[in-house]
């Protein structure tokens, strides 16, 4: 059984993830705490395998927790850790803290017991600490299926969640990037990798994907409409409703090419 901790300060959501917990007999409830300094304590003096936490917490945030057991103990292992949060601008900054999943509220007993099964997953099958960096992490792995190294990939290998999935290039919507991490967007679904955006700028097919500025590459199969803003610039409007503004050069050229 999984040791596991709740760390939320909301009651409600509180009872409601210890019901959930309960009934899941591969884990073991240590306790729920109610903010950032109990869960902090909780964690250093029960050792739990397994934590649930909410993200805006009194006194410590949840990723101030974390990030400060990163610094108790450096090249140590980690709790897994799932966030829970109503807001997802903290997902980077979640994954880079090597959180195992993040679910946004509210979240349904479904999409709770799927980041459970991830977990169990993630530690029954866990990868070698070199290939990626404690087993919790995401990575990118290009698989070789294209003719030699300099052609365009046509597919890369993701680990999400201790699972390796196949993504067929041609299927990807469009790349951003956010510091060392790069966010691949296909299909509905967005996968985190610690790879610079650059690393997928040069192997590419230019011929199909587009670096509109420095952090965005997008499919040009998935592209709307290319409007011009105030400045002249074009945004790229792409068929999910996802916006992004080409810089000056990039709009430039694309006027040039344009019938």
């Amino acid at each position: 059984m999984l040791k596991t901790l709740i760390a939320e300060d909301e009651l409600l959501a509180r009872e409601g993830l210890v019901d959930w917990v309960q009934a899941h007999p591969e884990l073991e409830l240590l306790g729920a705490v109610g903010d950032g300094p109990a869960a902090l304590q909780a964690i250093r003096s029960q050792q739990p395998e397994l934590v649930l936490m909410d993200i805006q917490m009194p006194g410590l945030t949840g990723l101030q927790v974390l990030r400060t057991l990163s610094q108790e103990r450096p090249g140590a292992a980690l709790p897994a850790v799932i966030f829970t949060t109503a807001y997802d601008e903290h997902a980077l900054t979640a994954f880079e803290l090597h959180a195992v999943d993040y679910l946004l509220k509210p979240f349904s007993r479904e999409r709770f017991d799927e980041a459970i099964a991830h977990v169990l997953q993630t530690q029954t099958v866990r990868p070698s600490e070199d290939e990626s960096g404690g087993g919790r992490e995401l990575a990118a792995l290009e698989a070789a299926h294209t003719a030699s190294p300099e052609a365009p990939l046509q597919r890369l290998l993701v680990r999400d969640m201790g699972r390796i999935v196949p993504l067929q290039v041609e299927r990807i919507e469009h790349l951003r990037s956010d510091t060392k991490y790069t966010a691949i967007v296909t299909q509905g679904r967005t996968y985190l990798v610690r790879l610079p955006i650059s690393h997928f700028g040069q192997r590419l097919d230019p011929q199909r994907f587009l670096k509109v500025n420095r952090s965005c590459i997008v499919n040009l199969d998935f592209v709307e409409a290319l409007v011009p803003d105030e400045s002249s610039q074009l945004v790229v409007h792409l068929r999910d409703g996802n916006r992004f503004t080409a810089s000056r050069e990039v709009s430039k050229q694309l006027r040039a090419d344009s019938l």
